[in-house]
């Protein structure tokens, strides 16, 4: 009754305010629970107390009466149809993946994810991929899919002149097939093909019944890998979660299925979730993005590092970046960190190695409680506190363990990678631009143990982020390396780093 008031008050009291270059049209405003509107409405209608609970009841539920008008078919979020789990492989580079279905029938894959990058794509009708079925490098219990265009009954090739189609230059004519080609930062790693329009399969994720939920989404047709995607990275395809048009969030949410957020969250042990829609919680720590128009990624702004009990006054911004194991700093504030972390530690330190990417290396004391290791937390804009729970990483020798602190000196990019991440759910809110995170515990979800861990060389893990031409955002070689946890012990090779478990 009350929301019809405020209506016809709204519709009596325009008035048009005269101006030479057309008209203004001025509103009266009426509070929900205005003198006004309980006139109107009459004495039969109930009005909470102002300042009661009932009070500020009544307006939180109205707004979200108001909300979910106006917003997605779905009030909770959604997930992939196999679920929310993601999971690290050691014997697929140490990424983290999860299982999506495509296409009518459903075909399942065991993709990549990576918010460092934009497009999702699965091999297809291939000229040159993955192998497989090498039981050297994959698990027996999956197998990994190559798609079809012509076995999908719900497939459609995206055509030049579709909005999504950025690479025209290829085209020849509008209806021509759309071409894609997209090359990735390191070991000359690429992926290319053709745009196709199909079916991802997703359900609701917090219902009591589960709803199941067909979404048509843009993905590359990969029909010619290279590097690092023909061996142990992302065989069976990636799935970008960056903030281009073409990425998955914002195909689901410009279609209405969800809230532009996603988050994902990183457990010790590998185990982690990614769900789409969800806009985090009340009070989690926030921090905005710095988005660059012309080519925007989840970059942030670091404003302080504490070390132990040293402020280190040195600010920077960097790309937030899921995909990559390690974090990368540039000179200045790697030289600034990791000289204050080296003059808190009482522990040896080693000679440099060059197997080793880190620098700051220490042999840990026989009794591991007597090694001090500094803590370490960055503050983001807006004062956000980021408490890394895993600054080192554990490395078995010959004769003893030693440890480093894991933070890799970068020529000019700055990366806030995963070893920053563990222990939080990360908030990807795309529509107020921000990144959100809280300490959370990722283990009510079924554990992922089937694939095994098998030992990879260190170089052969993919890139972080795809080239974009024209991009002077310094988003040049690194190398990404594997992922590690403080509960992981690596041992030495002759090629390198070995997983040990």
């Amino acid at each position: 009754m009350s929301s019809f008031v405020i209506f016809l008050l709204t519709l009596l009291s325009i008035f048009p305010f005269r101006q030479c270059h057309g008209r203004l049209f001025t509103f009266e405003m009426h509070h929900r629970f205005s003198e006004t509107v309980k006139k109107l409405a009459g004495p039969l209608q109930h009005w909470p107390v102002k300042g009661s609970l009932q009070y500020y009841t009544q307006l939180a539920n109205h707004d979200r009466l108001l909300h979910g008008r106006k917003l997605f078919k779905f009030d909770g979020p959604l997930t992939f149809s196999d679920g929310n789990s993601t999971f690290r492989i050691s014997s697929l580079g140490f990424l983290h993946y999860t299982t999506v279905t495509l296409g009518t029938p459903g075909l399942k894959f065991l993709v990549a994810l990576d918010t460092g990058s934009d497009l999702f794509w699965v091999p297809c009708e291939c000229g040159r991929c993955a192998s497989t079925d090498d039981p050297t490098l994959y698990s027996s219990d999956f197998e990994l899919s190559i798609y079809s265009l012509n076995g999908s009954s719900t497939s459609k090739k995206v055509t030049c002149s579709d909005s999504l189609c950025t690479d025209r230059n290829n085209c020849l004519s509008s209806n021509n097939h759309c071409p894609y080609s997209v090359s990735y930062v390191s070991s000359e790693t690429s992926t290319s093909g053709i745009l196709v329009d199909d079916i991802l399969h997703l359900r609701t994720e917090d219902s009591e019944e589960k709803i199941f939920v067909q979404a048509r989404v843009i993905f590359g047709c990969g029909q010619e890998q290279t590097g690092s995607f023909l061996d142990v990275a992302a065989p069976n395809g990636l799935f970008g979660l960056g903030l281009e048009k073409v990425s998955v969030p914002s195909i689901l949410s410009q279609e209405g299925f969800m809230a532009d957020s996603f988050s994902m969250c990183f457990g010790s042990d590998g185990a982690g979730r990614i769900s789409f829609g969800d806009k985090g919680s009340f009070d989690q720590e926030e921090t905005p993005f710095n988005i660059n128009p012309l080519h925007p990624t989840y970059n942030i702004s670091v404003d302080q590092i504490r070390v132990g009990t040293t402020l280190v006054d040195s600010g920077f911004t960097a790309l937030f970046d899921t995909g990559t194991s390690f974090t990368y700093l540039a000179d200045l504030p790697y030289t600034k960190l990791s000289e204050s972390f080296h003059s808190q530690v009482r522990d040896k330190r080693r000679p440099p190695d060059p197997r080793i990417p880190f620098e700051y290396c220490y042999d840990m004391s026989p009794d591991a409680n007597t090694s001090l290791i500094p803590s370490l937390s960055l503050t983001m804009s807006g004062g956000g506190q980021l408490a890394v729970n895993d600054p080192i990483i554990v490395i078995s020798t010959q004769n003893q363990l030693m440890y480093c602190l894991a933070i890799v000196k970068s020529d000019a990019l700055n990366i806030i990678g995963q070893n920053f991440m563990t222990g939080y759910r990360f908030v990807f809110d795309r529509e107020k631009i921000i990144l959100g995170w809280k300490k959370f515990d990722c283990y009510d979800i079924e554990k992922i143990d089937h694939f095994p861990s098998q030992s990879v060389n260190t170089t052969r893990v993919p890139p972080a982020v795809a080239v974009v031409p024209g991009n002077d955002n310094a988003e040049r070689s690194h190398e990404r390396t594997t992922n590690t946890r403080q509960t992981i012990i690596w041992s030495f090779s002759h090629s390198g780093f070995r997983y040990a478990s």
